[in-house]
């Protein structure tokens, strides 16, 4: 099922939350909502959700408008930062919890939410664990867990907050593959909201940057990370150089190099350019001169830090660990291999 988000709105007293999303999420996508704190995305997820009523806007599953629906009428399953499992009970109980729930109708008899329980049991690789407690499960554990309790009532959406915040680099990488590997065995429209752009680029089909309740900008991963269309975006997802320069006679003129001009015309002459680390490529014809200030062997890539001749700017520069060493004070030139023009912005 696909949601569409229509000029949602919401306020915190003095504080705007969202100012006017406008939003489509693909029927059995994974998308990841990526932003700093403060950005919205959170309250983005709980009003899709219906933990979080908007201020103006609509919320439609579909075709059917759920901006007004109940938690419960909207069928989401929704996976918190913290798990959030009721620790009296165990494995089993947890996950069966909101099947037991369920009133008239609805409610299931215990053999058929025994079926499920061992059907998501084997589904998130936690057989032979369901008499166990909370306390008796390491946090990826819980997180299966609790991720198999939100599949339970099989949801037409599942929303996950900041779903491996609260657990060690290993174990985060472990559960992403699996996540990913989980959501193309299931189908589910998924989002889920991270502050973590290495999560969202490795994970999703595509990512919602959002930036002081907006979205600044909505593509695949390779798009927001190649392509980025504001400074924002350049900045926050990916390291970045930001260097000074002008638009003279259609074209970029930075640090005596003159390069072409790549996409719109800057509202101003005075621009800044953006180029990441990587692409920056040492001793190319058409580069900046340039000298090493210092090197750092980082994993399989080399971190160099060099000072562009002429105006003193200072750039970061990553190699691979197998290209030549280049040793503090030697001379290189530097030339960019893509990068973004933009209006120049105040200096740090």
């Amino acid at each position: 099922m696909g949601i569409r988000i229509q000029q949602l709105r919401k306020q915190f007293d003095d504080f705007t939350a969202l100012a006017g999303i406008d939003l489509d999420i693909h029927q059995g996508e994974l998308l990841a909502l990526l932003g700093p704190s403060g950005s919205g995305k959170t309250t983005l997820l709980r009003i899709i959700a219906g933990l979080e009523h908007a201020d103006a806007g609509q919320v439609l599953f579909g075709n059917e408008d759920a901006t007004r629906m109940s938690v419960q009428s909207r069928r989401v399953g929704f996976v918190f930062q913290h798990y959030a499992l009721f620790k009296h009970m165990d494995v089993y109980d947890n996950i069966a919890f909101g099947l037991r729930v369920r009133r008239g109708q609805a409610r299931w008899p215990e053999a058929r939410i025994r079926d499920r329980v061992h059907e998501l049991l084997a589904l998130v690789q936690l057989q032979g664990l369901e008499r166990r407690y909370p306390t008796q499960l390491s946090g990826g554990q819980r997180q299966r867990v609790a991720l198999a309790r939100a599949l339970a009532i099989e949801p037409r959406v599942l929303l996950l907050d900041e779903p491996f915040g609260a657990l060690d680099a290993q174990v985060r990488r472990d559960l992403r593959r699996w996540l990913r590997e989980l959501h193309e065995r299931t189908g589910l429209t998924t989002v889920f909201v991270t502050h973590d752009q290495e999560e969202a680029l490795e994970l999703a089909d595509r990512v919602a940057i959002l930036n002081q309740g907006r979205i600044e900008q909505l593509g695949s991963p390779a798009a927001v990370y190649d392509r980025p269309a504001s400074p924002f975006v350049y900045s926050f997802v990916g390291e970045v150089n930001r260097i000074p320069g002008r638009v003279q006679q259609g074209a970029v003129q930075v640090a005596g190099l003159s390069l072409p001009l790549t996409g719109a015309l800057p509202a101003s002459d005075e621009i800044d350019l953006y180029v990441r680390p990587e692409d920056l490529i040492p001793d190319q014809a058409g580069g900046w001169s340039a000298t090493v200030v210092s090197t750092q062997r980082s994993g399989a890539r080399v971190r160099m830090r060099a000072r562009l001749e002429g105006v003193g700017d200072e750039v970061e520069v990553e190699l691979p660990s197998a290209t030549e060493t280049y040793a503090t004070g030697q001379q290189l030139t530097l030339a960019p291999r893509r990068y973004g023009v933009f209006s120049g912005q105040a200096r740090d």
